[in-house]
């Protein structure tokens, strides 16, 4: 008798320890949510930054990006800007989830697979496009892109000059590609290469690809392409098909065209 209630002790005790336990560790998430939320929130604004060649070590981050950002919601379809009063708590500017938008039912929509090269299946009809003003007038457009790997989906930004043709900065911030192969995505040298070069021809072709091995620097062609990440043949290709496919018709191809005619309504 003495030895049964001497086991059941131990468990009402381990049982015990287990309830308090779980308690402490659902108060410290709840706790720890508005912060990691914040960080998250604050990352995606650095990249945003650094794409548009805005961050440096040390800055104040969302003063930075007040400072110097604006942004707007278009429609992909045809380009336009979504008004204000057709935001809603999926479509707005301060809490846009390219994720949440793409599967949402009202905001997202399926992709014809002849048309999903960058393997994404559902896109949001809508998406965010981030401005960078100097003396008020816009010098760079910062476009959200996304797109498969060969691991995992990579989101990040293609900043573009003014003139629309001009690759100004490149950046991944989620990504889950493997470290030292395809995870070279987030070398500062290889990002580098991609500031200069042209994603379209002077006709409005698309032109920029990342290709297998090194590009000849001393071709016609080498302005348009970017080297391919040795030993990561197919993150190389989700990479180059991921920003072909936002800089497409199917992506932002609407609302470039649009700019370049001078109508941004």
């Amino acid at each position: 008798m003495a030895k049964k209630d001497s086991t059941k002790k131990t468990l009402l005790v381990a049982l015990g320890v287990c309830f308090v336990a779980s308690i402490l560790v659902s108060t410290a998430a709840v706790g720890l949510n508005p912060i990691q939320s914040n960080n998250k929130k604050l990352d995606l604004l650095k990249n945003i930054l650094a794409a548009g060649d805005l961050y440096k070590d040390g800055i104040d981050i969302e003063k930075t990006y007040k400072k110097n950002i604006s942004s707007q919601i278009i429609d992909i379809r045809t380009g336009k800007t979504i008004p204000e009063k057709k935001y809603d708590a999926q479509c707005n500017v301060d809490d846009f989830n390219v994720e949440e938008m793409a599967n949402s039912l009202k905001w997202g929509e399926d992709i014809p697979q002849n048309n999903d090269i960058a393997g994404i299946k559902r896109k949001p009809k809508a998406m965010v496009v981030y401005t960078v003003k100097e003396n008020e007038n816009i010098s760079k457009f910062i476009l959200p892109i996304y797109g498969k790997g060969l691991w995992s989906t990579l989101y990040g930004f293609i900043a573009l000059d003014k003139d629309l043709h001009t690759i100004k900065g490149f950046t991944f911030y989620q990504h889950g590609e493997t470290p030292g192969l395809g995870g070279e995505v987030d070398n500062p040298k290889w990002k580098r290469q991609w500031i200069g070069k042209q994603a379209f021809d002077a006709d409005g072709n698309l032109k920029i690809e990342v290709i297998k091995g090194i590009a000849d620097r001393g071709s016609t062609h080498a302005k348009y392409q970017i080297d391919g990440l040795s030993g990561a043949t197919l993150t190389t290709r989700g990479v180059n098909n991921l920003v072909r496919f936002w800089l497409g018709e199917n992506g932002y191809g609407p609302f470039l065209k649009k700019m370049k005619g001078g109508n941004n309504g």
